[in-house]
This record gives structure tokens, sequence and C-alpha cells, in this order.
């Protein structure tokens, strides 16, 4: 019998190292998505996300194929997905139009507020207590999002609608978080995500041509932000979201959004190294005061 519980506590070990790892290595990847939206300028945010969204689901699909499976989602479902996509859509539009309009620094800490929409939304939707160390969380978080923007040097109209649409990005995330734990055990993490990306992108599509035939056209597709384009797709969105999600199923959700939070400090500075956008030390503040009121919340 010994023998047995032993074995089983190292797998469940190796189970955590797994997790761990995959958490890691997303996050790195999601830390990329600020730059690489930066680099495949002068697209439009809408035609961005749509070929972000296309490019994911064809190698989440062409995953699928390699390992002999298929989306195989039943159509009583498709109503559902279709919503998961439209939110998804969403989430990801608003972040990439959100960079257009202000600071990275601004956008990855107000979309990393998320977690406490969760919270939220787990409270009144699915019915769980909030304890009231997650209410203190909640509130310095707040004013975290405050200092950040509020108190902010160059605050501009300019910047309030990026912090905005950062805003409803973080909002459209924590729906998209409630909506998915339902299909965890309905549908393998490859065919979830497949179909979420697919619908997102049937979503887009009306809005993408739309935005294609009124603005620049062909002339905004250079080589760099092509390959840009492509690297979000398969990087943050392709194997990031496909690792957060697998690290999810192995670790316990408040460690995985943990790590997860990092992307504000590893997006932050990659922008600037790379495109000399130093943060100002406003938005250090209060991107420190948010991150600890998101664990708080996290850790509550």
């Amino acid at each position: 019998m010994q023998g047995v519980e032993e074995v089983a506590g190292l797998e469940a070990a190796r189970e955590k190292r797994h997790g761990f790892s995959y958490a890691l290595v997303a996050v790195l990847l999601f830390a990329s998505s600020a730059v690489l939206v930066l680099y495949a300028d002068p697209v439009p945010a809408i035609e961005k996300t749509f070929w972000r969204m296309v490019v994911a689901s064809g190698f989440v699909y062409a995953l699928l194929k390699w390992r002999g499976s298929s989306i195989a989602i039943k159509r009583p479902d498709w109503s559902r997905f279709a919503a998961y996509g439209l939110i998804a859509a969403l989430h990801f539009t608003l972040y990439i139009a959100s960079l257009n309009f202000t600071s990275p620094a601004h956008a990855l800490t107000i979309v990393y507020t998320s977690p406490i929409f969760v919270t939220v939304f787990s409270a009144v939707f699915l019915r769980e207590n909030i304890r009231r160390r997650k209410w203190m969380g909640i509130g310095i978080a707040a004013i975290g999002v405050a200092v950040l923007a509020g108190f902010e040097p160059a605050l501009s109209w300019q910047m309030i609608v990026g912090d905005l649409m950062a805003l409803g990005s973080a909002l459209a995330f924590g729906l998209y978080s409630i909506a998915g734990r339902r299909e965890r055990h309905n549908y393998s993490l490859l065919s979830y995500a497949c179909g979420v990306y697919s619908f997102a992108a049937m979503w887009l599509l009306p809005v993408a041509i739309f935005s294609f035939l009124s603005g620049a056209g062909v002339s905004n597709y250079s080589l760099w932000p092509i390959l840009a384009i492509i690297g979000l797709g398969v990087g943050p969105l392709g194997i990031g979201h496909t690792l957060y999600n697998a690290g999810l199923r192995r670790l316990h959700a408040t460690y995985v959004n943990i790590i997860a939070t990092q992307e504000v400090t590893f997006g932050i500075l990659l922008t600037w190294l790379l495109f000399n956008k130093p943060p100002t030390l406003n938005s250090i503040e209060g991107a420190a005061i948010t991150l600890a009121g998101i664990l708080l919340v996290l850790l509550g």
C-alpha cells in the first residue's frame, strides 16, 4: 500500500512541475504579444485580431490532425461556442486596439485586472463566496489602476480611451474564463481552443473585410507586419494559451494566474528594450499596486 501511495505522490509532484513549466513558458509567450502587435503596424487592429484568430485556429487544427483527432463540436453546442468566440474576439480586439491609444504599461496592467472580474463573476454566476481579503485586494487593485491612469503626467483623452478599451478587454476575459469552465469535461483542450478561435474569426470576418476595403488595403501588408501577425497567432495565442490551459489542468488556478500576471512585467521590459518606450515612474508605481491587489485576490 505504501508503494502505491508513494508512486501516486511522485506522479502528482511530476504533474505539478509540468504545470509550473507550462505556465511559465506560456507567460513568456504572452509577454511577446504587445511587441508583436506594435510590429504589425500599420495593419488596423481589427485586421490584426482577425488574422491572429485565423492563424491560431489553423495551427491548433493542424495539431489536432497530427494527433489523429478532430474538433467534433456537437451541433447543439454551436450556439455556446459562438458566444465564447464573440467574447474572445472582443477580448483580443479591445486589447490590440488599446495599444494604439495608450502605453503598453497601462494596457497590460489594466487587462490583468481580469482575475478580479473572474472572482466577482464567480460570486455572481457560480454562487461562490468572496472572502473579505479578496474584497480588500479588489480595492487595492482599483487604487493601483487609479494611480496608473488618474495621476499619469502624460494623461490625455486618447490615453483614457485606450485605458477603457483595456478595461473592456479585461471584462471580456473574465466572462470568457467563467464561460469556458463548463467545457473542460466536455471537450479536449485542443478541440475547445480550435472551436473558440474559429468562431471568433467568423465574428470578425465581416468587420475585417469592411476595414480592409475602407482603409489602405493590401498596402498595409508588408513583410514585417505579416510575420508579426503569424507570430501573434502561433506564439502567444496558439501555443501560449494552449500551454496556459494545460497548466490549469495540472495546478490550482491561483498559481497559474499568479504566474500569468507577470506578463505585465515582461511585456513592459520588452517594449522598453525593443521600442525605447520606458515606463514612467507613475506607471511602475500603479502597476506594482495593482499587481499587489491582484495577488491578494488570488491568494485570499
